[in-house]
């Protein structure tokens, strides 16, 4: 008898929970920590808070990666009608391409820095033109961005909440991982 071959990765739908749970605190980390924080810390607070940019950069460009190729993961559900059919794909697509555009200004903090910027002391994020006009409207752009991004994961969150206890649909079931299930 010939047994199936169990596969090398995980499912699709477990991946993309493992990505976007893991989003969640680097996110929350984001909106509570800034560059100027940790630099009163010392050098190895701000090379770790390198390292969590690394990591949400390279996680948001996996994310958009996979969207790019498969789409959302995700349809709204057959009770989901009206203006929650029509938000529910908005509010996907608007996260998935918003942390696209937060990883590129922050590359493009980097290209008009004076200084070479690195990546968690790995990466270099870009040669630096030694713009510094640029730079600090390309930083006040990422940060209006990044802040209304979590204004977006904010209404995305209450979203998916209302749907699971306004419509009984289980959508927090569909993310959540199988530990909560019973939570839910």
């Amino acid at each position: 008898m010939i047994t199936p071959r169990r596969p090398l990765l995980p499912h699709r739908r477990t991946l993309m929970k493992l990505l976007h749970w893991g989003m969640v605190p680097l996110f929350v980390w984001f909106l509570l920590v800034q560059p100027s924080d940790v630099a009163r810390i010392g050098p190895a607070a701000v090379r770790f808070h390198s390292v969590m940019g690394l990591v949400f950069v390279s996680a948001a460009l996996l994310w958009w990666v996979h969207y790019m190729r498969c789409g959302l993961l995700g349809r709204p559900g057959p009770k989901l009608t009206g203006w929650a059919r029509w938000l529910h794909p908005v509010l996907h697509k608007t996260l998935i391409w918003g942390i696209l555009g937060v990883a590129l200004t922050g590359l493009m903090i980097g290209i008009t820095s004076t200084v070479q910027l690195w990546a968690g002391g790995i990466v270099p994020i870009a040669v630096p033109f030694d713009l510094p006009r640029a730079n600090d409207w390309v930083g006040l752009i990422h940060s209006i961005e990044f802040y209304a991004l979590a204004g977006i994961a904010l209404a995305h969150s209450g979203f998916h909440i209302w749907r699971h206890i306004r419509l009984r649909d289980n959508a927090l079931r569909i993310m959540a991982p199988k530990l909560l299930h019973r939570f839910l």
